[in-house]
């Protein structure tokens, strides 16, 4: 296992309290008095230096990449704070670095282009408007400060904060390229400076060295600041010893496309790379000296087919070949916006590699899961979310032999709010169970069954009108028919059921009327029949058809013609309560997330040669019907 290097320990004192210095191993230690320090205790850093006097310093790190095409290298703006000592006692300190495009001057108006299409994609894309959102709500955590709260809680504790700027955003030179190479490369010059690699220069144009850090950097951020934290240790660049990312993405193909659909970020439809950018560069930027950069995205992200291809590539970061830092993955599993594929994607990724890692899920949104959420350990003690991270930042960077990495791999908050620990995730003891799609009646809600279907065997259809039509409405009243969607529904559970992966739908389906359709399937926890309770979306996910074989290639669809259609749902750990049903609903647009064409699509689906795959912990003896 990977573990950080181990700086010399000087002292210990009574009630399990250190004191490590960053002096080298080799150097003759100092009287533990005079040296300064970092003190643990409980296996925890101790804010020990004065924040009020604390340096704080700007600093423009020159980048390998010319991004607006100047001629000139690109330099990135980074806000730096660091104890005192740094200064006046030659004390070497690791480097929590937060990079972020949300600094300032972010344009909250951007125009966004319609939804709103005559046809779907294939058969090109109908702009009838622009809209314009604001953004403020999804880059909420991003407030940008120094201080802020990483600088006040952690350079206390013996640590160098570094808030950077983007490349093309904020004050540092160039053109956001909304998660590409170029903007993994700006970012990690950043690491490289911090360890003797790369040039930097005060704002008078004189160079300026890091020689008051031990060189070990650990970043993290939430959202698109999260993210570039996955996309440095991609690069396996040395020096960086740790990520914490939170809601963070892993695929830009999978934030904007799904299985060759054009598919938006939670509540926020219309956006793509070319709307981020936008976003980021600010109004003036965007419309000046970078138009032609966001132009070029525009034309190359292809909302016209939505196929994978080399642009998404270059945007991918699922390749853990590289990574030598550890990894703290933290993620809503209710997050519609940085959709739980990022997380579960990224953590296979890691596994396959035997990366060093601890993940932990709680039942919020897009955000972390707040400082204060605690989590009782097997072995009685309790920590919350703030001190995990602390504790965890303390192992990788300074050393301090806390038994974090001894502790359960995974911290999972479950339906009722109380955390609790798991070997791993998804559960080991997960297996895959066929649940078999059966109708007896072309115009009733069908079942679900892990069993024999029934004899009888026919066919479904119903007519898309999510263009106006909400989900909401297509997953209410499952018992009752509906010409717009199709319901299948298990028996009432004996016992709860948990589920803990990805959910994969396997549905034989036709369009009769038409070249093309979007084609959407949710997993829903239902009442019992005749219940009031409102039913609960567990999951989602999304396909075009004619991304059936592969999301980089269209084929067309012959109509009236049934395919073999199979993708997954979005991963998902959910508890399905005794007494409850399992539902899965079908539907074509969906209103949220997919483009919106005209109604009038028929889709005939055959139930009893279609099922869904759920990873059911216990297998199918728990699963009960």
């Amino acid at each position: 296992m990977r573990r950080p290097p181990y700086l010399a320990l000087l002292g210990v004192g009574v009630s399990g309290v250190l004191v490590l210095s960053a002096a080298p191993a080799a150097a003759a230690p100092r009287p533990t008095a005079a040296a300064p320090g970092i003190v643990v205790s409980d296996g925890m850093t101790q804010p020990v230096f004065s924040l009020a006097d604390a340096i704080e310093e700007r600093v423009y790190v020159q980048t390998p990449v010319d991004t607006d095409h100047d001629g000139r290298l690109d330099r990135v703006a980074i806000d730096i704070s660091r104890p005192r000592e740094t200064a006046t006692e030659g004390f070497k300190v690791p480097v929590i670095f937060e990079h972020s495009p949300y600094r300032k001057d972010t344009w909250g108006d951007v125009p966004y282009p319609s939804v709103l299409v005559d046809a779907l994609p294939q058969n090109g894309v109908t702009r009838s408007g622009l809209r314009s959102l604001d953004m403020g709500v999804q880059r909420a955590e991003a407030k940008a400060n120094l201080p802020g709260s990483l600088d006040d809680y952690y350079v206390p504790r013996g640590y160098a904060v570094v808030l950077g700027q983007s490349v093309g955003t904020a004050d540092s030179d160039g053109c956001p390229t909304s998660g590409d190479q170029a903007e993994t490369l700006g970012t990690k010059a950043v690491i490289d400076w911090l360890n003797g690699r790369a040039k930097a220069f005060d704002a008078n144009g004189a160079p300026v060295t890091a020689d008051w850090t031990t060189g070990a950097v650990g970043m993290t951020g939430v959202s698109y600041n999260g993210t570039l934290p996955n996309q440095v240790a991609t690069t396996g660049v040395e020096g960086l010893r740790t990520i914490v990312p939170v809601s963070a993405i892993s695929s830009w193909y999978d934030y904007y496309r799904a299985n060759g659909l054009v598919v938006a970020p939670g509540t926020y439809q219309g956006e793509d790379t070319d709307v981020l950018a936008q976003f980021t560069a600010g109004r003036a930027r965007a419309e000046g000296r970078c138009a032609d950069e966001i132009a070029a995205l525009t034309a190359e992200q292809d909302r016209v087919t939505g196929d994978y291809s080399r642009f998404w590539a270059d945007r991918d970061y699922l390749d853990a070949r590289r990574v030598e830092a550890s990894v703290f993955v933290v993620h809503g599993l209710n997050d519609w916006n940085v959709k739980t594929e990022h997380f579960a994607g990224w953590w296979d990724e890691l596994a396959k590699r035997h990366v060093p890692r601890k993940i932990w899920l709680h039942q919020g949104g897009h955000g972390g899961p707040g400082n204060n959420a605690s989590v009782t350990l097997p072995d009685g003690r309790t920590w919350t979310y703030k001190q995990t991270e602390n504790r965890w930042f303390d192992y990788w960077l300074w050393n301090v032999p806390n038994g974090i990495m001894d502790e359960p791999t995974a911290v999972l908050q479950r339906e009722d709010r109380v955390y609790t620990t798991y070997a791993n995730w998804p559960d080991p003891a997960a297996r895959e169970v066929a649940v078999k799609l059966a109708a007896t009646d072309a115009a009733r809600p069908g079942t679900l069954t892990s069993g024999h279907r029934p004899k009888a065997r026919v066919e479904q259809s119903f007519v898309d009108e999510g263009r106006t039509i909400h989900p909401d409405t297509l997953v209410a009243d499952p018992d009752a028919a509906s010409p717009n969607r199709l319901a299948y529904l298990s028996p009432a559970l004996t016992d709860e059921v948990r589920i803990s992966g990805r959910p994969e739908m396997r549905l034989r389906m036709a369009i009769d009327n038409k070249p093309d359709a979007n084609l959407t399937a949710y997993l829903v926890d239902y009442g019992p029949a005749g219940s009031t309770a409102e039913p609960r979306v567990v999951t989602r996910g999304w396909m075009d058809p004619q991304n059936r074989t592969d999301p980089s290639r269209t084929r067309p669809v012959k109509q009236g013609k049934l395919y073999d259609y199979r993708w997954t749902l979005e991963p998902k750990d959910y508890v399905f309560p005794a007494g409850h049903r399992i539902g899965v609903v079908v539907f074509s647009t969906d209103q949220e997330y997919t483009l919106l064409p005209l109604g009038g699509t028929k889709l005939r689906v055959a139930p009893n040669d279609s099922e869904v795959r759920l990873p059911v912990v216990g297998g199918r003896t728990a699963l009960g019907f």
